[in-house]
Formats: structure tokens, sequence, C-alpha cells
């Protein structure tokens, strides 16, 4: 099996992902409590054309519409008999964008169900739960899986161990450390990098959370603790949303996230993308920068002798799977 994303970052020296797909969604019509994969087959065309917009913009991977594609998140919008069909669509239009040039990410979000110790739902059954939606991926003409805001190690475990039930393709991890740089189930980014490269997991990342000042911190950390041949990559959200005139927008402007981008190469990082609130002119800022001369000098933007606040409580973990049920935007 060819790894297509690590073939690319050794020809390239690193890979532009893509941005929001739920940011993207919304613009074009989709409502609160609508489903995102649903619109894979009733409005495909819209679904095609924001995929075609990151890759007009420069996007090396095109993310597939499918971060609640599980049976557990379709099953709040009565949809857990159609898992393997909404993702393979999905998957299966991004793969008629992105064409032979550009490789397609098969997203695969939190299941929004509490894992054992603290809720019911086992690792065994969340595996089920991944490799089902992992199958329609792969038939649709995935390059590779990204697993993606994740809080908890065990559902990590779970989405690793399923989609290698269900495919050979390999499998990107990232998770989100909103909590005082950790993750709200209190996993820090050394811990992160270091477990996910005992698994086998070559890229291993975080998304999301609090914006780029956030995630340079967490980058930094992963940097400091990756083992040999691990491959770091960073998807930050642009910026912090805001409420203006009965509409949430985010303040990280195209120049914003160009600078990150800028960052994150200095960093090591070698899969940059964007996260919630960020467009394809975002992604087309960060696509001049990254293709212009790096950094002649990185120096940190935080204060290295910040201490990390304690792990979360119980409470904060139970309010953590709760943010799970919500759309990637």
């Amino acid at each position: 099996m060819t790894d297509r994303l690590l073939d690319l970052i050794q020809r390239q020296g690193l890979a532009l992902g893509d941005g929001a797909m739920g940011t993207m969604l919304q613009r074009a019509g989709l409502t609160d409590g609508g489903s995102p994969e649903l619109w894979n087959v009733t409005h495909a065309d819209a679904v095609r054309a924001i995929y075609q917009g990151y890759a007009d913009a420069g996007s090396d991977i095109i993310t597939t519409n499918t971060f609640g594609g599980t049976h557990y998140r379709l099953k709040l919008h009565h949809l857990q008999d159609r898992v393997f069909e909404l993702n393979q669509a999905a998957a299966a239009l991004a793969r008629a964008v992105a064409g032979a040039d550009k490789l397609v990410a098969g997203s695969v979000g939190p299941t929004g169900e509490l894992m054992e110790p603290i809720g019911p739902l086992t690792i065994d059954e969340a595996a089920a739960a991944f490799a089902e939606q992992a199958a329609g991926l792969a038939a649709g003409g995935v390059d590779f899986f990204l697993v993606e805001t994740m809080s908890s190690l065990d559902e990590v475990q779970a989405a690793v161990q399923g989609i290698r039930q269900a495919s050979d393709l390999p499998v990107v991890v990232t998770m989100t450390f909103d909590t005082n740089f950790r993750t709200m189930m209190g996993v820090t980014p050394a811990q992160a990098v270091q477990t996910l490269h005992g698994w086998g997991v070559t890229v291993i990342g975080a998304n999301c959370g609090n914006g780029p000042a956030e995630i340079e911190r967490i980058m930094w950390e992963m940097a400091q603790a990756r083992p040999a041949g691990a491959v770091l990559m960073a998807q930050s959200n642009a910026g912090l949303p805001r409420w203006h005139d009965g509409e949430i927008s985010y303040d990280g402007t195209p120049d914003v996230m160009a600078g990150y981008a800028q960052r994150m190469r200095a960093l090591g990082v070698q899969v940059i993308g964007a996260c919630c609130g960020s467009t394809p002119d975002h992604l087309a800022a960060m696509r001049r920068a990254l293709d212009g001369p790096p950094l002649a000098h990185y120096e940190p933007a935080f204060d290295l002798s910040q201490e990390q606040a304690k792990p979360p409580t119980d409470s904060a973990a139970r309010r953590a799977a709760r943010r799970t049920q919500r759309t990637e935007s």
C-alpha cells in the first residue's frame, strides 16, 4: 500500500490541508439541526462546490463532509441506516474534485457518546461504528482517514482499531487541546504524540481549539516530544468566534492565518490546514505564504514558563463529550 500523504510530503516538504466544512455549509444554507452528511446526496452540487473552492485555493488535501458520519451521530437525524451510503457519497464527490493530483482525507469525528468508564460505550462498540463509517469512505475513494477533534485516547484507540478492521489505508489523528493546553479529557500534546506514534500512527497533531496562538503552543510541545519518524499536523480555527448582527463570525483574517501557516512551518509542522471559521480565502492566503520564503527567524509567541493547568475534572470530561455532538464548523 502506498501512503500518498507521506509521498506528497517527501516531494514537497509539506502539504496544505483545507478549511472548515460546517462554516461553508452554513453559508450555503444548512440550518441548525440539519444533517451535514445528508447534503452529500440531497445537495451534492453545494458540497462539490465547497470542495472545489478549497481545491482552487491551493489545498493539497480535500476533506470529506463526514465529520458526523458514524451511526451514533447520524442517529440524531434518523439516518443511522445510511452510514455507508452517505460516507461513500461524500468521498466520491471529493475524489471527483481532487482528481489524481490532490488527496482526499476521510473525516472521522467523535461519536458524541460517553466512553467507559464514564459512560456505557465500550471500545469494541465504538470500533464497530468507526469500521462501518470507514468502509463507506474507502469505497468512495479516500486516500487516508483523518480522525479529528478527539478528546479521549480511548476513543482514538477505538477509531484506529475500527478503521484498520475495514481498510489498510493510512490513519491520521488530530486531537483538540482547548482546555489549558490539554484536551477536555486531560491529554497533553506530548502524551498524544508519543502514545499515537506507539500505535503506529505516523501523522499526528491538533485541530480546532481557540485559534492560532493556542495551537502554536500545542504544536511547540508536540515538536519537543515528537518521536523519530512522526509527522506533525496542525489545523487551527480562524481565530475566535464572535456574535455580530445575528451571525457567528471568526476574527482570524486571511492575513492572520497566513502568519499562522508560516509559524507552523517554522516549528517543523508538515501538514498545515485550518478549521472552524476558515474559508477558501483563508486557505489561499496560507498557500501564498507557504509558497514564499520561510521565516528568517522563529521566536515563540507565548511564555515558555507558563505552567499547564491540572487535568480537568469528571464534570469537564462530561462537558467535552457533549461538545462532540456539535457539527465541526
